[in-house]
């Protein structure tokens, strides 16, 4: 381990495990300054998978440091390259071609409408719509490299493929919580809720 991300952890391993919107949003430190020794745990222990080369766990830890910090910046992108003896490019390149993976912070809400054949046709653009404009995001705006999010840093909403749950169409996911047969009345109450 390289002795800049070795003292970056001792420095800040007494952080709690996850951190909060307004902790992502609101400090000064980058995401490398703030790494938990739960983190360090799972990327340890991610890399043990894949003897032959730590190359391949490249995916599993982006998902890991985003699934920690909602998104993965620059110092990020930089850790975890160092971590396996990888070009920063390399993981840039990672980051830029999965649409998953993001650049900058979400809203503290983040919408995912299923776009796929049955909610499409139950109504789900409709409900992407009415998302965005209640909340201030353009409708038209899909990220690849951040999700869209209202000018309040609120709310996030994009197009997901299928929640696997076609036989109550339109879905939608409010954060983890799985929001079935959506109406376009759900979109005011769900906004309500989590403003």
């Amino acid at each position: 381990m390289d002795q800049r991300a070795h003292n970056t952890i001792e420095q800040t391993s007494s952080h709690g495990e996850l951190l909060s919107h307004d902790d992502v949003l609101g400090s000064t430190l980058s995401q490398a300054e703030r790494i938990t020794s739960g983190l360090l745990d799972k990327v340890e222990e991610a890399i043990t998978h894949y003897p032959v080369s730590k190359r391949s766990a490249a995916l599993p830890l982006l998902h890991l440091w985003q699934n920690h910090f909602g998104f993965i910046d620059e110092s990020g992108v930089e850790w975890i390259a160092a971590k396996l003896d990888l070009n920063s490019i390399s993981i840039l390149e990672l980051i830029t071609f999965y649409p998953w993976f993001r650049q900058k912070a979400p809203g503290k809400t983040i919408i995912r409408v299923c776009r796929t054949l049955s909610c499409a046709l139950a109504g789900s653009y409709e409900i992407h719509e009415k998302f965005c404009k209640s909340t201030g995001i353009d409708p038209t705006c899909e990220g690849h490299h951040g999700i869209p999010t209202s000018p309040d840093a609120k709310f996030s909403v994009e197009f997901v493929e299928c929640l696997a749950s076609c036989g109550s169409a339109p879905v939608c996911l409010v954060n983890k919580d799985l929001v079935e047969r959506v109406s376009l009345q759900d979109v005011e109450d769900i906004i309500k809720k989590n403003s």
